[in-house]
């Protein structure tokens, strides 16, 4: 099953640092997010395959939005 990554912010999506397909650890980092100038980097939570990507770099994600899958 997999585990679903989700923004913890409303945020512009800044860089996105893996694609489908990539395998992950837990605690690497997937994606930074730009707020307010701050950025804000989102991890896996867990070792896995990133199944998909609901985000795109210059994007936007809403707080709770999915990030990715990670299986």
């Amino acid at each position: 099953m997999a585990e679903k990554v989700l923004s913890p912010i409303t945020a512009n999506v800044w860089k996105v640092l893996v694609k489908e397909g990539d395998r992950v650890s837990e605690g690497t980092t997937i994606v930074i997010l730009e707020s307010m100038k701050m950025e804000i980097p989102v991890d896996s939570p867990v070792n896995g395959v990133v199944k998909k990507l609901y985000v795109s770099e210059g994007g936007s994600v809403g707080e709770g939005e999915p990030i990715a899958d990670i299986e």
